[in-house]
């Protein structure tokens, strides 16, 4: 497991997919802002493809995201698009609705930094949030990350176009000790 200060990354357990998938992808709101497709709903038993691990794949690397006190699920995260030529990769997590707020969504960012830059020996992360993710672009930018851009009028949710903000991190620029 990968620890930060309050929260680890672990793999992903078979438990672990029925309560992301409720709590992360069943509610139509939050699933249409999180993903970059429409919403639609799946059938009970289904193997989700955001969910289940492929362990073929290596240019995705998900983790279930714990608390290190008790070890009770808060969320998941991942490391996409893994470029092992450019040594880029992009990041991302999302926490169940009762887990937002307490500060795990900077630690998150700052355990997916470590593994990034130092475990996998990538050279840029970035991440790509909707300029209203207030609660995403504070923990980004509190682990180091810079607003490179916004995408405007680029995400299509619920009926509008909403701009997205992307934030870049190189590995020189990042700090360790910068996570608040």
């Amino acid at each position: 497991m990968l620890r930060g200060n309050k929260v680890g990354l672990r793999a992903r357990h078979d438990e672990d997919i029925p309560i992301l998938r409720a709590e992360l992808y069943d509610d139509v709101v939050n699933g249409s802002r999180a993903e970059g497709g429409p919403w639609r709903p799946l059938t009970p038993g289904t193997k989700d493809p955001r969910l289940v691990v492929d362990e073929k794949e290596q240019r995705h690397v998900p983790f279930s995201v714990v608390e290190l006190d008790g070890g009770t699920l808060v969320g998941m995260a991942n490391l996409w698009g893994i470029d092992t030529h450019n040594r880029s990769a992009h990041i991302g997590l999302g926490l169940l609705p009762a887990s937002r707020g307490k500060g795990y969504g900077t630690d998150v960012v700052a355990v997916l930094c470590h593994y990034g830059f130092v475990v996998r020996g990538l050279q840029r992360l970035q991440t790509e949030t909707l300029a209203d993710n207030t609660a995403m672009l504070r923990s980004a930018e509190r682990n180091g990350f810079v607003r490179e851009g916004v995408l405007r009028s680029s995400a299509w949710v619920l009926g509008e176009f909403l701009d997205e903000v992307l934030l870049g991190l190189l590995a020189r620029d990042w700090k360790p000790d910068a996570r608040a």
